[in-house]
């Protein structure tokens, strides 16, 4: 069975009438084959999402969020699993909107390091002298 759980992911495309971009970032976390997530950044304010995890990998998903402009916004998406050569996880997503919207695309998002905490420095290491 995949392994989400810990993983972030940063959006790579995403088709017009979505609201995640650049800048969308996702903590995904996992119990037995349900796998929940919250994201934020790029054109949402603040988001969570559920889902199963099917036999082969594929998430079956049901997201919400705050949109930036204020609007609430859900939906459906199938997001299957492609394992990168490094071993990080790109996922290829399938998605309709259900509410906030009338339309449906493709994404892919892509696993990445944890982000920074805000105020961290970019890189530690020993005080200068």
């Amino acid at each position: 069975m995949m392994d989400y759980d810990g993983r972030f992911f940063r959006s790579l495309e995403n088709s017009a009438s979505g609201d995640v971009g650049e800048g969308t970032v996702f903590h995904y976390r996992q119990r037995d084959r349900i796998v929940w997530a919250t994201y934020e950044g790029g054109g949402v304010a603040f988001g969570t999402l559920i889902a199963r995890v099917l036999d082969d990998g594929s998430l079956d998903m049901r997201y919400q969020h705050v949109a930036a402009d204020g609007a609430l916004k859900a939906g459906v998406c199938v997001s299957t699993p492609e394992i990168l050569p490094d071993g990080r996880i790109r996922l290829h997503e399938a998605w309709r909107w259900t509410e906030g919207g009338d339309s449906e695309g493709r994404s892919r998002i892509e696993e990445c390091p944890p982000p920074r905490p805000h105020g961290a420095p970019a890189v530690r290491g020993p005080a200068p002298d």
